[in-house]
């Protein structure tokens, strides 16, 4: 959901698009390139929004795909309050383990303009593969900057879940935090290079509780 509120705030302007970027994470245990390829597209009820995630690192000689995941959302104006819309969304992904186990979110969303930043604020019941029915908050933001060649862009997850990763918190649930802001240098309207940072805490499995960060070095093309 926090890709579709960015694209939205981003592609806005020219109707539809969408992109693909190529990230190498420059982390000692991954070291490894990620594509992903979003498309966004409104239409007078509200807009459709999905984003396809591949890593590559099988370690076979030429590093092909080893993980995939996506996500697919549909959003709905709500009739009689401007910005506010009701959505639904769904995630699913696998790799050489096997799969993720899928997840479905259903819920609102509304801008709210703090002057230097717009943040749209998302409530959401998260309904995953073997896990109790728990709630996600999500925020989103898009800052461009100097007469926008520099764009600051990102997303906040925090969302409750059983202890999946039987962690050495010793309880039976956690919450779940993840960031990833992101910072781009648009070299023209097609062609962008900057990066992430991913931070989370009890999002990678085996991780137990540790705060883990991941930056990358990316380049996008918008087309």
């Amino acid at each position: 959901m926090k890709r579709l509120i960015l694209m939205l705030l981003v592609l806005s302007a020219v109707g539809f698009g969408q992109n693909l970027q190529t990230h190498y994470d420059m982390s000692d245990d991954r070291a490894y390139v990620t594509t992903t390829l979003e498309m966004f597209k409104p239409d007078g009820l509200g807009s459709t929004f999905f984003f396809v995630d591949f890593d590559y690192a099988d370690g076979a000689e030429r590093s092909s795909a080893s993980t995939a995941y996506w996500e697919l959302s549909r959003m709905f104006n709500v009739p009689g309050v401007k910005g506010l819309a009701a959505g639904l969304q769904y995630n699913d992904g696998l790799n050489s383990f096997g799969g993720f186990g899928n997840v479905w979110l259903a819920g609102l969303e509304y801008p709210v303009n703090l002057k230097i930043v717009t943040l749209v604020s998302s409530l959401w019941l998260r309904d995953a593969e073997g896990q109790d029915p728990n709630l996600q908050l999500t925020f989103v933001w898009y800052k461009p900057l100097l007469s926008g060649k520099v764009a600051f862009s990102g997303f906040v997850d925090v969302w409750g879940q059983n202890n999946a990763d039987f962690d050495a918190q010793g309880t039976e649930a956690q919450w779940v935090f993840l960031t990833e802001p992101q910072l781009w240098y648009n070299v023209n309207d097609r062609i962008a290079v900057g990066g992430e940072v991913e931070i989370s805490q009890n999002f990678v499995f085996g991780a137990d509780d540790a705060l883990k960060v991941y930056p990358t070095l990316a380049l996008k093309w918008t087309f």
